[in-house]
């Protein structure tokens, strides 16, 4: 009894960490519907520590993904005084990845400020800088960082990232590395967040290379290759904000279904022939439409019609939590 007993203690303590990562959909649209706006909540799998891919949404993101049972883990400490969400909004969420200063990629966070935890925003200086000039400062809100107009509040820390070099995510154990985009004349990132061996791709918004004229997706596809071939890449988080029938002279620095399918083959490409099947693809960004029938549906069918690389197209739905 006392061996068995023994045997299974063994096997407990030799048991490997979970690997991948929980993402948790906070905001999955782009554009014009508030209060379901760019956001996702990346943690490695097993650890609550994470950070957001952007924060258009946050405190009603979080309300959705707890009443879908997202969080229903989480044990707030007796004394806390918090609600669920409150707790993971001040104690889980450790740091914001913000790949533009559009407000449908920021919104959430000026709004949660007042009453959020001190923490980091990381960013591209480009986009810090117009942070600090168009929001945090007196007259459109509150300075709640420790940078720009004064007074300062310094309840975030503003970081700058440094393109294509890595840098530790406090109070995480994962670490970022910023690849910059072209967003229609505006400078937006891809983050690719990594914990130990295994590694997320999350992009704001972008348009295809071929439109904007730069090689900066083809850059993005180059850094990551080496992990689509050993499988380390578990999934990207990619936007898709039009149909296949919106021009490129109206695209403003977007995607369509017709353009991802020809990046993700540029990526396949330089990662080798098949290195993307079965790769998870959450196509982030779409854009809410002002008409009776919204694009979901089209968006999917016009991916899955043009899908010869055998990627999984996910269309996320606020509140909805991934496991990759």
């Amino acid at each position: 009894m006392r061996a068995l007993a023994l045997a299974a203690l063994l096997t407990t303590a030799a048991a490997p960490a979970p690997s991948g990562f929980d993402v948790i959909v906070l905001g999955a649209r782009g554009g014009i519907e508030d209060g379901n706006l760019s956001s996702y909540l990346i943690q490695p799998q097993g650890d609550p520590r994470g950070v957001t891919c952007d924060a258009g949404t946050l405190v009603q993101g979080l309300r959705v993904a707890e009443a879908k049972g997202a969080f229903k883990d989480v044990r707030v400490p007796a004394g806390e005084g918090l609600s669920r969400v409150g707790y993971v909004l001040k104690h889980d969420i450790q740091g914001y990845l913000i790949s533009h200063p559009h407000l449908d990629h920021l919104s959430g966070l000026i709004i949660a400020s007042p009453d959020d935890a001190a923490k980091p925003i990381y960013a591209l200086p480009s986009v810090n800088e117009e942070i600090a000039r168009s929001y945090f400062r007196p007259g459109p809100w509150s300075n709640f960082t420790d940078r720009g107009a004064e007074p300062r509040l310094g309840k975030y820390h503003v970081e700058d990232l440094k393109p294509a070099t890595p840098m530790p995510l406090a109070g995480t154990a994962m670490s970022v590395t910023p690849f910059p985009l072209a967003h229609g004349g505006m400078e937006s990132t891809a983050f690719l967040v990594e914990h130990g061996s295994d590694a997320l791709l999350c992009f704001g918004d972008t348009g295809p290379d071929a439109v904007e004229k730069t090689d900066n997706l083809q850059r993005v596809w180059s850094a990551v290759a080496e992990r689509v071939r050993t499988k380390r890449l578990k999934a990207i988080v990619i936007e898709v904000s039009f149909a296949n029938d919106r021009p490129d002279d109206k695209l403003f620095g977007h995607l369509t279904p017709r353009h991802l399918l020809t990046e993700l083959r540029k990526l396949e490409a330089v990662a080798g022939k098949g290195s993307l099947k079965g790769m998870p693809i959450v196509v982030s960004h779409i854009k809410y439409a002002l008409t009776d029938i919204q694009p979901q549906a089209q968006i999917l069918s016009e991916l899955n019609a043009g899908n010869d690389l055998g990627v999984r197209f996910l269309i996320p739905e606020q509140g909805q939590r991934f496991r990759f």
